[in-house]
């Protein structure tokens, strides 16, 4: 029985990592049609920084570019004057590098790379999670070598943070890449955006009705860049989502990082969480429904968070405290075109598109470092679709999420927002609507209306340009500035 020879892993390190030979094109073609994510210049300062001795840790769902955005940050470090010998780049999922260590593979990408001179040298190993060890070797290699800045990744984030957090404290940074966000959408499309940022904090709403056409397009298509860019994949996105990111972490992913057995379960649990969105569900329910034991689903859940397909937020009362007893909470897909690729997509006046809209909102939000809750309360199901709070965990901002602009002109249906701004000491709730502004006072307090792909537009820039402290904006172009 033959065993991979030395030869082959270097020939294949050379291969991926063209700039050892002096080839001009870093990227490859594809690639370097992708406009490079936001979060690039934000990775590219963690990972240059001299004074931070610790290794960057990409976090993030399938197929929103974590791949991509290596490469381009492999072909900064280039255009900045970094020696190609000084850069090395391992996918750690390829076959001809299984059973290797951190270590081995370090050695092989210097002797390959013909590295020398002084540092530092810049090491990306892509898929890490399928590294026996990964987070031990890590840390050793953080602290015996000064002269390496290391970038690891993987999409298996939550997995990758829990070993992270345990083994890396002090060593590593985390960085979650999330979905494409609307404002990302917009900067990547060939038609003029129904809004721009013209200067920090201050938008120009150029056409509400085109924002709202690119607001559900990006609520179908628009949180993974390869469905965003491609009319190809968008005419059947059930294969690209599906087979190329669900089925891939169902089938694949989860069951070999946590030895799952019946991938069918986990599936169905799946795909019942994906099509209730924006839902409440408990784990009396489900267990019933599904005749899985609590325990198990409530794993299964864990998982499923881990992979980021989905998140769990939970409830608090009217005044803002979490219930010791959480029998229900809610859950949302962390990329509203992960619907789309199951379910098929949605138009703008169908009944369920309202909980999209809702799960989109909460998409641009989670990832940031933000504590989010619903409200639901009293025997008449008062409620508040998200609440967001602030480190002592006091209600900072209620948001109630409609897709309709007729609460603009009853504002005392909006029981829920009312009651709870008055019981946790708010002074103003925001309301989101389909295309109309307005400020408006009720029952003292204070409520702000906004068109939801705005909102949706602010919270985007506000998270790819670190500016959430300066949360509020300005609409100019709007006859009711909001």
């Amino acid at each position: 029985m033959k065993d991979i020879s030395d030869q082959e892993v270097e020939e294949h390190l050379k291969r991926r990592n063209r700039w050892w030979a002096g080839q001009a094109s870093v990227v490859d073609a594809a690639t370097q049609r992708m406009a490079p994510r936001a979060y690039l210049g934000a990775v590219h300062a963690l990972l240059t920084n001299p004074a931070l001795r610790r290794a960057v840790v990409l976090l993030g769902p399938r197929r929103v570019g974590k791949t991509v955005l290596i490469q381009h940050l492999i072909s900064r470090l280039l255009a900045g004057g970094v020696a190609p010998s000084h850069i090395g780049y391992v996918e750690v999922d390829h076959p001809l590098l299984h059973g290797q260590s951190l270590d081995s593979l370090v050695r092989r990408i210097e002797a390959a790379g013909g590295a020398a001179g002084d540092g530092p040298y810049y090491l990306f190993f892509d898929e890490i999670q399928y590294l026996k060890d990964w987070e031990r070797h890590l840390k050793s290699l953080v602290d015996h070598r000064p002269d390496l800045r290391i970038l690891v990744s993987g999409s298996a984030a939550a997995a990758l943070k829990r070993k992270s957090t345990e083994s890396g404290a002090g060593r590593f940074t985390d960085f979650l890449l999330p979905a494409l966000t609307f404002s990302e959408f917009l900067s990547l499309g060939t038609d003029k955006p129904g809004i721009r940022e013209t200067s920090p904090g201050v938008y120009m709403l150029e056409d509400i009705r085109r924002l709202n056409e690119q607001f559900v397009d990006y609520v179908n298509y628009g949180g993974y860049p390869e469905l965003a860019l491609s009319q190809e994949l968008r005419g059947d996105p059930q294969r690209f989502v599906k087979s190329d990111i669900v089925d891939k972490v169902l089938l694949r992913d989860l069951p070999q990082l946590y030895g799952i057995q019946d991938i069918q379960e986990l599936n169905a649990l799946f795909t019942l969480l994906a099509y209730n969105t924006g839902e409440e569900v408990s784990l009396e329910a489900l267990s019933q429904r599904s005749g899985v034991s609590k325990t198990t689903i409530s794993r299964y859940i864990e998982y499923l968070e881990a992979a980021f397909l989905l998140q769990r937020v939970f409830r608090v009362d009217q005044s803002g405290k979490r219930y010791q007893r959480e029998r229900a909470f809610k859950i949302y897909l962390t990329n509203p075109a992960m619907r789309t690729g199951l379910f098929g997509p949605m138009t703008p006046d169908d009944a369920g598109f309202g909980h999209l809209v809702e799960t989109t909102l909460f998409a641009q939000r989670f990832h940031e470092d933000v504590r989010l809750n619903y409200a639901r309360w009293g025997s008449d199901d008062c409620e508040v679709d998200l609440i967001e709070c602030n480190a002592a965990l006091k209600p900072s901002l209620a948001i109630e999420i409609k897709w309709s602009d007729r609460f603009i002109d009853r504002p005392g249906d909006l029981s829920g927002p009312l009651r709870f701004a008055h019981a946790s000491g708010l002074h103003e709730a925001w309301i989101t609507t389909r295309s109309r502004f307005a400020r408006a006072e009720h029952d003292g307090v204070h409520l702000r209306f906004w068109p939801a792909a705005v909102l949706a537009f602010h919270f985007g820039v506000r998270a790819v340009s670190g500016r959430l402290s300066s949360f509020d904006a300005r609409i100019n172009g709007v006859s009711n500035d909001a």
